[in-house]
């Protein structure tokens, strides 16, 4: 179900807000999903831009019910998650690993007893 193979965009704050929505309550239509928010809620016809903004980008998918359309997530919170890391690694970390878990021990992010247990569980996969 993943984009593609490439470095997807970044989600705004905004439209993670809406991906969550869409991660835990599963397909919507945009009156669904406007009921989620709290008061005051965003307009429908903002929330619907949003949602055909991350359907252009590949994040959301809709099926037609006449002329109402239901939308859901066609990429996963942990493809998403993943797919963030990456690129994070490779826009700040000159795509090395090494260096991003380095970063990470320099900063007492990571312990040594930490990564020795990564390296265990990683060993027996």
């Amino acid at each position: 179900m993943q984009k593609s193979k490439s470095i997807m965009k970044r989600l705004t704050k905004k439209e993670e807000i809406i991906m969550e929505h869409f991660w835990e309550k599963g397909p919507l239509f945009i009156r669904e999903l406007r009921e989620l928010y709290p008061e005051p809620r965003p307009h429908f016809s903002t929330l619907s831009t949003q949602v055909r903004t991350l359907q252009d980008e590949g994040f959301i998918d809709h099926k037609s019910y006449g002329p109402t359309y239901q939308y859901f997530a066609k990429v996963t919170k942990e493809e998403y998650k993943q797919n963030s890391l990456i690129g994070l690694i490779d826009k700040y970390f000159d795509n090395s690993y090494l260096g991003a878990v380095s970063a990470l021990v320099k900063e007492d992010k990571i312990t040594v007893e930490e990564l020795k247990e990564l390296i265990d569980l990683i060993e027996k996969q």
